[in-house]
């Protein structure tokens, strides 16, 4: 039975509820589907079963039968934090066309909003803007949808979903049954939950809380704040936020462009490393003046958070770099494009770059996308 959300204040307008989404349109059954033309990289092989599904009851049938079957599963949505094998997925891909938003409750100073685990992540940033609505705005650009939101524990520019989540509705595939998780039960943590570290969760439904504002907060993140140092406000408006940050991702190839050959990829490959205040003592005692050049932040516990994008690039793998038909990306050191190869290659060369890092500077980088098959 899942627990009952707190209400702020007495219910609000319902736009589009996400379990009414396209008043129950059946499901769509495919087989030996190309899962390259369902991700943002363009990798990867066929798979067996292909299940497209429409509305949170849809997603719950799905698991069910699937795993009455013991099949291999797989769920799927903006397909932009996942590489595929070239060899594919043999087994069941949910696919997730979920889409809607409902206010739950409308505050003063509150709104609690319910978003469907399918609905595009940059749809959702844009209408939260457009009502005044703040707490998400430097999501803004981001591909892929809002179930994943809780399972990377995305962020950007400052921001991530951790801070405005309240609750996440999900499917438990070992109690058989829909549960509503608070935030505190989701074990977040730096790009990552326990969504991400365990398959026993499929999430359905996102609740945020978010702060009724025409301005965000103060801005946390330095490219961020220098870029709109011009607008000489403390707390920018919400759209100037949205605006300056879709500016700054599009200097980067982080905004999905068909016509853009850098966009083809996940985003960052890898996590920024955090490191013990000893590991980071020995690197500084390894390279003297030069580990103050890493740019480098103290976190919350202590620890030191390295930039990737720095240890790469200074690894001998700067932006452009191409080897065979996959390379960095030409405007950000983070992103690894596919340049008409395979995930066999992709993955080669993210291995390559990774051990380079740690024989150099003795860090270990961790990959961010999810590796299927």
């Amino acid at each position: 039975m899942a627990r009952r959300m707190p209400a702020e204040s007495t219910p609000a307008r319902s736009l589009t509820a996400p379990e009414d989404y396209l008043g129950g349109r059946t499901c769509d059954v495919e087989r030996n589907v190309e899962l390259a033309g369902l991700t943002t990289l363009g990798l990867g092989g066929p798979a067996r079963t292909l299940i497209s599904v429409y509305d949170t009851r849809q997603i719950v049938e799905a698991m069910r039968k699937t795993g009455e079957h013991g099949e291999p599963l797989l769920i799927l949505a903006g397909g932009s934090n996942v590489v595929v094998s070239d060899a594919g997925f043999a087994g069941t891909v949910v696919l997730l066309r979920s889409t809607g938003i409902a206010v739950v409750t409308d505050g003063a100073e509150h709104v609690l909003v319910r978003v469907a685990a399918g609905h595009a992540l940059d749809d959702l940033v844009q209408w939260c803007v457009a009502e005044s609505l703040a707490g998400v705005e430097c999501l803004s650009g981001i591909p892929g949808s809002v179930g994943a939101t809780p399972i990377q524990n995305v962020g950007a520019y400052g921001q991530e979903i951790a801070e405005v989540l309240q609750a996440v509705t999900v499917y438990d595939r070992t109690l058989d049954r829909v549960v509503e998780l608070c935030a505190a039960e989701c074990g977040f943590s730096y790009r990552t939950s326990m969504f991400k570290r365990a398959q026993r969760y499929v999430v359905l439904e996102v609740t945020l809380r978010l702060r009724r504002d025409q301005a965000g907060g103060p801005l946390r993140y330095g490219e961020l704040s220098r870029r709109l140092a011009a607008t000489e406000q403390s707390r920018p408006p919400l759209a100037k936020i949205r605006e300056a940050v879709l500016e700054l991702r599009r200097a980067k190839g982080m905004v999905i462009d068909v016509t853009d050959p850098d966009t083809r990829s996940v985003g960052s490959f890898f996590t920024n490393p955090i490191v013990s205040p000893e590991q980071y003592r020995q690197l500084d005692a390894a390279l003297g003046a030069a580990a103050e050049q890493i740019p480098h932040w103290l976190t919350g516990d202590g620890r030191v958070k390295l930039a990737a994008a720095w240890l790469i690039e200074h690894a001998g793998f700067g932006k452009g770099f191409t080897r065979g038909g996959v390379g960095v990306s030409s405007r950000h050191t983070l992103a690894l494009v596919n340049r008409g190869g395979s995930t066999t290659e992709l993955l080669g060369f993210a291995q390559e770059i990774s051990c380079e890092v740690q024989r150099r500077y003795g860090v270990k980088l961790e990959h961010e996308p999810v590796l299927v098959g």
